[in-house]
């Protein structure tokens, strides 16, 4: 069931007692699930504060090529071919996922078989069923 949340509890104004802010100093990392009601304080300091949001899950259950939001173009303008494939977002190599392989200097796609794509496309009318 979803309920909706509080809008005192959204923002931080009602419930301290279930709120924890960590105290991290730069490098430090945060893991948690997505399945953990998170959220961030206002930021408040002069310098801008960076993030990176990693998912991991089997191909078999990930997300579609649908997910959004996705990336503005001119925020990909001037990026690499590698820089774009980190940027991604998450869903199975089958469907042509550009892969970043170490030492490699362009990532690699390994995909479906043309002909599995061609019966996809001619039994389901697309190339990635």
């Amino acid at each position: 069931m979803n309920f909706p949340m509080p809008a005192a509890f959204k923002h931080g104004e009602a419930f301290q007692e279930h709120l924890y802010q960590p105290e991290t100093r730069a490098g430090d990392v945060v893991f948690f699930s997505e399945a953990t009601v998170h959220g961030a304080l206002p930021w408040t300091a002069e310098h801008q504060r960076r993030i990176v949001l990693y998912r991991f899950a089997p191909a078999t259950i990930s997300y579609g090529r649908s997910y959004s939001p996705q990336w503005p173009q001119e925020m990909l303008q001037g990026l690499s071919l590698t820089q774009r494939a980190v940027l991604e977002p998450p869903y199975a190599t089958r469907l042509d996922r550009p892969i970043v392989n170490l030492g490699s200097e362009e990532p690699v796609v390994n995909g479906r078989d043309a002909k599995k794509k061609e019966f996809d496309q001619e039994v389901f009318g697309t190339r990635y069923f």
